[in-house]
């Protein structure tokens, strides 16, 4: 940016900052907008990461809210500190990240957005490694926490399971799931040498194409398992970030354009693998998040969505749909392309949901072959019969029924074109598993599954198995109010087994709320619910503080 778009304060030259510390090898780059609240504890998690951070470069994109003044307070005090106040709000992220980019004078740089943290020893452990592995680029754990509950959720965890060095990005093409820029290291002359910049003003996603920039340039990687990022997530924040706000469809265009812009940059590269790796992980991942949340929208955003998902999705080839055909997202994305318009939405949530879950009808054509559905029989199941049963999209209905004399769990197990009869069904493992602390999990007991109709898909074949068991309703009241998630483990006569959540029941009185008594807490308020991706959850809320705080929660929703 030139001079008139910008302003800088700080103390101490570039030269006094740069030699304070001998062993300082690392600049962080925070940028913020509006975010008063926050920022200085981003910029404080920066300063505090120690003698490897030589500097730390605060873009402030224009704010309104007093920001500014606060990190150039904090600037007088910290030598380390430079502060950038842009005149003109930019519209995104990537403008200001390059602005602070630009002012860098270290070897290595970070980026840190102004709501988040970078966890104590961050720097040194990217910089030790990246260093150790002569490489340009090294990434590690990202975690995302949800505020207020504290929950939290690692990012990408499979990458960063153990110390790594990848040589080159091909060697490794799950590198492009991981689209965060704020969990990495990156070697400044790298960054300049290939002029791998941020796409500049509004354009969400702008980290999708920077990565995608940086792994056409083919760097060597290093990985390592510390936590190195700490993502907060605020949902209840009066402006939610671009990740969270996808109530307009124009967020879907741009998360497509992003994802369009990431695959050609990587094919202009030679980068084939790559590229293609950019289009399963937008079957795989973006396309399944939006599809379980479109049964939300209205009419008029459905029609939108699925218009710009045609177009996109048309842009694949025969080898793009050709790999792993029968997974998921490619199985939603045939039916899109399938179908002028939008169609069987409940059903596609589900089978969006993770685990997968394919609900019935099961179709066949007149020679047998598995379809989706006899309107649209041009989209082959076929596959699935030479799935494993451990990776088949298999439904399990759910009921609960509480009741004075206990609360009840009903399961229904769906056949799937054969195949799960050929695995021989035995038996349930029901687990509760507390949403706000994915460590608090409450057992139940393991339950038989009994075949209990035969019929519709071929003569002979059963078409359900069902099993009953009683939920620990004390068991989980004794955690207090919160939401419990129901996972399952099917268990089959071969050996093998299948995670999946069960797709809550909607039939008259199934999901209405209920006061069952307690010897323990006098009273429990139990809650079944259809989750977005219609999974089967349960919200508790214990004895008498429990009643009052669902009380003071719906007036609240009246309210609003």
């Amino acid at each position: 940016m030139n001079a008139e778009s910008e302003t800088e304060s700080g103390t101490g030259s570039e030269t006094e900052r740069a030699v304070r510390e001998p062993g300082s090898r690392v600049a962080v780059v925070v940028i913020g907008y509006d975010d008063a609240a926050h920022v200085t504890d981003a910029v404080r998690s920066a300063l505090a990461q120690g003698p490897a951070v030589r500097e730390v470069v605060a873009v402030d994109d224009c704010s309104k809210d007093g920001s500014a003044a606060l990190l150039e307070r904090l600037a007088a005090s910290e030598p380390r500190l430079k502060v950038i106040r842009r005149r003109v709000n930019s519209g995104g992220c990537g403008t200001p990240r390059n602005t602070g980019l630009n002012a860098v004078t270290s070897p290595y740089v970070m980026f840190l957005d102004s709501d988040d943290i970078l966890p104590p020893g961050a720097a040194e452990a990217l910089l030790r490694a990246a260093e150790g592995a002569n490489a340009e680029v090294a990434g590690g754990l990202c975690v995302r926490r949800e505020l207020p509950s504290g929950r939290e959720v690692a990012w990408q965890e499979r990458l960063y399971a153990l110390h790594a060095v990848v040589p080159h990005p091909a060697q490794r093409p799950r590198l492009v799931h991981d689209t965060l820029c704020v969990n990495k290291l990156y070697r400044t002359d790298f960054l300049r040498a290939h002029g791998i910049r941020f796409p500049e003003g509004r354009f969400p996603y702008e980290d999708v194409v920077f990565t995608a920039r940086v792994l056409a340039a083919g760097p060597r990687i290093a990985l390592v398992p510390d936590r190195v990022y700490l993502w907060h997530v605020r949902r209840s924040a009066g402006r939610l970030s671009i990740s969270l706000d996808r109530a307009g469809v124009e967020n879907w265009r741009a998360r497509t354009e992003a994802c369009r812009q990431a695959y050609e940059v990587l094919l202009g590269a030679g980068q084939k693998e790559l590229a293609r790796a950019v289009r399963a992980k937008f079957l795989d991942h973006d396309l399944r998040m939006y599809v379980r949340e479109l049964g939300l929208r209205n009419a008029a955003y459905q029609r939108t969505w699925w218009e710009l998902t045609r177009a996109h999705l048309a842009e694949y080839d025969a080898d793009d749909w050709a790999r792993n055909p029968s997974a998921p997202g490619r199985l939603v994305g045939q039916v899109v392309l399938a179908s002028p318009e939008p169609c069987d939405l409940p059903r596609l949530r589900e089978l969006a949901a993770r685990p997968a879950r394919l609900c019935p009808p099961y179709a066949r054509t007149a020679d047998g072959t598995p379809v989706w559905s006899d309107g649209l029989p041009q989209v082959s199941l076929e596959s699935l019969r030479t799935r494993p049963v451990r990776a088949l999209p298999l439904t399990v209905d759910a009921e609960l029924r509480p009741g004075v004399r206990g609360t009840r769990l009903r399961l229904r197990l769906h056949e799937l074109y054969g195949r799960v009869a050929q695995a021989g069904p035995e038996a349930v493992d029901v687990e509760w598993r507390h949403r706000d602390d994915g460590d608090v999990a409450v057992r139940g007991a393991t339950a038989a599954l009994v075949p209990c109709a035969t019929g519709s898909d071929t003569p002979g074949d059963v078409c359900t198995w069902s099993a009953e068991t009683a939920v620990d309703l004390p068991a989980l009241a004794a955690s207090g109010t919160g939401t419990w998630d129901l996972s399952l483990r099917l268990r089959f006569q071969d050996g093998a087994s299948r995670d999946v959540t069960a797709h809550a029941l909607r039939g008259a009185g199934l999901l209405r709320r209920s006061a069952v008594p307690s010897a323990r807490q006098g009273v429990v308020l139990v809650q079944p619910y259809t989750t977005h991706s219609g999974a089967l959850a349960l919200r508790v809320a214990p004895g008498v503080r429990g009643v009052l705080s669902v009380v003071r929660a719906r007036l609240r929703r009246l309210l609003h």
